[in-house]
């Protein structure tokens, strides 16, 4: 989970203890996901059980995490349900919410972080004065986007997601090209979205706030200005092309080609080529070093045992071991610390000659690097379709493992 929603659902569950709201209570989370493991290991630290997380995929049923079962969310009717309380921390907490409502429960539901400021479903006075609220904050970041860049087409990148950003850059020199667009803007959130951008070429970049990017785009569905472009499989929302994956396992590459852009499915993507090298390249023994790289924002993380394990193995084959750490990151037992900028990650596991690391991002971003690539996939189903991570994720030229409850590395 991102730093920025984090710190917002430390401060919803502080609300939910001062109030009270949460003492004694039968506790419930709702959507098996990394953010939920999260919620449920600050409820756990705080001396707090919940009695289950509820979950649609039955796939996930019968599982569980740190003791806490997965169950179907009508489970929650055979409960006490006015002492019971839910708590959300998944993207579709309107969904979520509507369920529980349709099935009868009675209880209270909270959600404790807001992810898009504008994805409000309530047809109150209050919300519809909000929503009008964050519509005219959003035209005038929009009236200033344009200012700033005057007849300019403008690509908006909604979430900080090094992925994503990358999967947009592949395609997006086609998506112009087919467009016959003369000059394009790409907005993103953060820098180091910036900087994926940067690797593809000599872009116009324009760095937003996550709360001024949802209040942007909330104009620009607003306004339906097509002169803004939402370059995300999730929006714009009207199209929900996530849907298509209940009928047909699809790449997610394959959706930003085909979905998000419109391309033929043959369709090359565009490689980076603006890398520069890592200025401390030979303190990285070449060709017998490995890079770790164990976190990422919005995957369910892989245990400390199964880390612990891969080390182990590469310190005993004589590697020298480095873990890639951001800001406040910690690095792996036994294993150097390292920090390269993200133009700088290339020349770095090339001359290391060896990277090991969760499927997130990052692996996109190295995709094209020539070394031994190894990702690893937590054994989760993606979104709610029956297809696992691997199946939506999966890369071409690396190896690609499953890791589950009883996995030994020695093995693979």
């Amino acid at each position: 989970m991102d730093k920025i929603y984090y710190a917002k659902m430390i401060e919803s569950f502080k609300e939910l203890e001062n109030t009270e709201a949460i003492q004694g209570k039968q506790i419930y989370l709702f959507g098996h996901c990394n953010a939920t493991e999260e919620l449920a290991d600050l409820l756990l630290e705080h001396q707090y059980r919940p009695i289950a997380i509820l979950d649609n995929n039955i796939v996930k049923c019968g599982n569980n995490y740190k003791g806490i079962p997965i169950v179907l969310p009508q489970d929650i009717l055979s409960d006490m349900q006015e002492n019971s309380i839910v708590c959300i921390v998944a993207r579709a907490y309107a969904a979520m919410s509507d369920q529980l409502k349709r099935l009868g429960y009675k209880g209270m539901v909270r959600k404790l972080v807001d992810y898009n400021s504008f994805a409000d479903y309530s047809l109150s006075d209050e919300t519809i004065r909000r929503m009008q609220e964050r519509v005219s904050r959003g035209i005038i970041i929009k009236r200033e986007q344009e200012q700033e860049y005057p007849d300019y087409f403008n690509i908006l990148c909604p979430f900080s997601a090094l992925g994503d950003i990358f999967l947009t850059m592949s395609y997006l020199p086609h998506f112009i090209e087919k467009r016959k667009i003369p000059r394009i803007v790409v907005c993103v959130i953060g820098t180091a979205c910036a900087k994926v951008v940067s690797l593809f070429g000599m872009y116009k970049v324009k760095i937003y706030k996550q709360k001024d990017m949802d209040e942007l785009i909330q104009a620009c569905l607003y306004t339906k200005d097509k002169n803004f472009f939402i370059a995300h499989q999730d929006r714009p929302y009207v199209i929900n092309l996530h849907k298509a994956l209940y009928i047909k396992c699809i790449l997610l590459e394959k959706i930003y080609c085909c979905g998000v852009f419109g391309l033929p499915t043959n369709t090359k993507p565009v490689r980076p080529v603006l890398w520069s090298s890592y200025p401390n390249l030979e303190k990285i023994r070449i060709g017998k070093s490995v890079i770790f790289s164990p976190y990422a924002k919005s995957v369910t993380l892989i245990s400390k045992k199964v880390w612990d394990n891969i080390v182990a193995y590469f310190l005993a084959k004589e590697y020298e071991c480095f873990t890639n750490v951001v800001g406040d990151e910690t690095p792996l037992a036994g294993t150097k610390a390292i920090s390269p900028q993200i133009d700088e990650l290339k020349s770095v596991v090339e001359q290391a000659g060896t990277f090991v690391g969760i499927r997130s991002g990052l692996c996109d971003v190295i995709k094209y690097a020539e070394c031994d690539k190894i990702a690893l996939y937590p054994d989760y189903n993606y979104c709610d379709t029956k297809w696992k991570a691997i199946d939506i994720y999966f890369l071409d030229g690396w190896k690609n493992i499953v890791v589950n409850e009883d996995f030994i590395w020695e093995k693979n």
